[in-house]
């Protein structure tokens, strides 16, 4: 008989916390929306410079390869491309083709790679991307990433 009653009771309770409560209220809701804003504000550039620092990181390692492929070149041909024929001697080449590609990759921002030979300085020769703005010189992202300089900090 007792069981009967509390049943009564918890149903009456239940019923009287469920009325009304159906759904959120607005500062509930402008309270979730303004805490997901500020988590956005945070972590999106973060992303965006994640991919910035991936972008130099991949143009130094591609003017890393390059440059192994331009000592292959040496080796087996006695000296650097010329200038006049940049960095295509290595692909379009009547003898060996040194890189297993159709063409060479433009770096990172969608630019070709800028080689010279001679290079200057007493260099062999020169190779240099020109950042995120593909201008010569400029800082951070914008720097120059140049083959006898890839341990630079950007």
């Amino acid at each position: 008989m007792r069981r009967s009653n509390e049943t009564g009771k918890e149903a009456s309770l239940a019923a009287r916390f469920t009325r009304g409560t159906a759904g959120f209220t607005l500062i509930e809701l402008m309270v979730v929306i303004v805490i997901l804003s500020l988590l956005a504000a945070v972590v999106v550039p973060k992303f965006m410079l994640a991919t910035d620092d991936a972008k130099v990181a991949a143009a130094k390692t591609q003017i890393a390869n390059f440059r192994m492929t331009l000592d292959m070149y040496k080796l087996k041909f006695g000296n650097y491309p010329k200038t006049s024929e940049g960095l295509n001697a290595l692909i379009n080449n009547p003898k060996q083709n040194l890189m297993e590609t159709e063409s060479i990759p433009p770096d990172p921002w969608g630019n070709p790679y800028l080689y010279t030979c001679p290079g200057q300085n007493g260099r062999d020769y020169d190779l240099v991307s020109y950042g995120a703005d593909g201008v010569q010189g400029g800082d951070g992202y914008n720097a120059d990433v140049q083959s006898w300089n890839l341990q630079a900090k950007q």
